[in-house]
């Protein structure tokens, strides 16, 4: 049974949101602050505009979303409706960034909201918001801003997560599982981020000083070679933006990471996780990459949709980010399955498809979109996590014909 905690829902919610804003976004006085937020999450993003205020906040401005509406819109609007996005409201965004805003996204969504609706539909609907929202997005995977993404437990993902739970009882549970991964059930959540900071910041100088050509993953249906970007740099937990503000963009975090080179990855690799995208559920992935780009991909369930992604462009059959997270990590050992990236991700070492992180390279200011691109870079509409990481998964590091052990059964084996 799980030892309770000593405080409050309300006051576990009210460290959630001190935790957002001064270990997370770390704002600064007269900064700006763009929230967005499901409709349940109303208690929390009061809690979030109250400490960015007494943080010194100039405004606090929250678009809410809501699962209603969006689902209105694929029973009820015209086939045509699917290509269009608001690119006015984007545009907005975007500017709100250039202008020095930080950013705030509290997750919480039905993660099978669009179950059951046309995957075409999906698809179109998620390409034309990823056009219109490039420019806001190319801010953030630049990390010229501060920004933040923290969650908000809701009835409907409560239910999906906790299945067999009474709806209170689920609620509760999940709200549990954030606050314990988020690190605000502890008696000092600042310090406790401090030091967990540390810890990853850490083992990012160990691979930094390696500087390792390329990964080597292995275990059941993975045999999986990823070389790395010229000039890559691993980061995790904690880092300055080009802003100047050191923020911790994900809460919770267990992962680092850096950028793969576009075209040196070579081999197959298995999902050990099922992936949430959309509202459909994706599982036992397992592609095959040839120099770079997969050419081959299955799937149990959602294959069709997986399909789908992978034709969103042609930077989305390429990975740009790859993570490693050991099997340990205590959102793992909850044996909690999220369904929500956000969480999943922090249970495993994982890959994304799509969009690479400029932040995690060196040198390279000025460089055109092509320059990035020859360097290893790759360029997408999306970026998509999927977990690839287990108790049975080893991972070396490999330089110069030398293979390092890295990780053994999924736990790191280096001091």
């Amino acid at each position: 049974m799980p030892v309770p905690s000593p405080f409050s829902h309300e006051q576990l919610l009210d460290r959630l949101g001190e935790v957002a804003v001064r270990v997370g976004l770390n704002i600064k006085p007269g900064q700006q602050l763009l929230i967005t937020a499901p409709l349940d999450a109303v208690p929390l993003v009061r809690r979030v505009t109250e400490h960015a205020y007494k943080a010194g906040a100039s405004l606090v401005t929250t678009l809410y979303a809501d699962d209603e509406a969006t689902l209105a819109r694929y029973v009820h609007a015209s086939d045509d409706a699917f290509d269009t996005a608001p690119t006015w409201l984007a545009n907005g965004i975007a500017q709100a960034f250039r202008d020095g805003a930080a950013r705030m996204a509290i997750t919480g969504a039905n993660p099978t909201l669009l179950a059951g609706q046309d995957p075409e539909r999906i698809s179109r609907a998620n390409r034309a918001n990823s056009a219109a929202n490039r420019p806001a997005m190319e801010i953030i995977t630049q990390f010229a801003v501060n920004w933040n993404i923290i969650a908000c437990a809701t009835p409907a993902w409560a239910a999906q997560v906790f299945p067999d739970l009474p709806a209170d009882d689920a609620l509760t549970a999940l709200w549990n599982g954030i606050f314990k991964s988020s690190r605000v059930d502890v008696p000092d959540p600042v310090a406790d981020w401090k030091a967990h900071n540390a810890r990853l910041h850490a083992r990012a100088k160990y691979m930094n000083d390696t500087r390792f050509d390329a990964l080597h993953f292995s275990g059941p249906g993975t045999d999986l070679t990823v070389g790395l970007a010229d000039g890559h740099a691993w980061a995790g937990g904690s880092e300055e933006a080009l802003n100047g503000i050191v923020c911790n963009p994900n809460i919770p975090t267990e992962e680092i990471f850096t950028t793969p080179h576009r075209s040196r990855v070579n081999g197959t690799v298995s999902s050990t996780k099922p992936l949430f995208h959309q509202g459909t559920l994706i599982d036992d992935i397992s592609v095959r990459f040839e120099d770079g780009r997969i050419v081959e991909a299955h799937a149990s369930k959602g294959e069709n949709v997986l399909h789908r992604i992978l034709d969103t462009d042609e930077g989305a059959r390429r990975i740009g980010e790859v993570a490693l997270v050991p099997h340990s990590s205590p959102i793992s050992s909850s044996g909690i399955l999220y369904k929500n990236t956000l969480f999943d991700e922090n249970a495993s070492s994982h890959i994304a498809l799509g969009q690479a992180y400029t932040k995690c390279m060196v040198d390279i200011e000025g460089l055109t979109p092509e320059q990035l691109l020859e360097r290893g870079v790759n360029d997408s509409l999306i970026h998509i996590d999927w977990m690839i990481g287990s108790d049975k998964i080893d991972l070396d590091g490999l330089k110069d014909g030398t293979r390092t052990p890295l990780m053994r059964a999924g736990e790191w084996v280096i001091s």
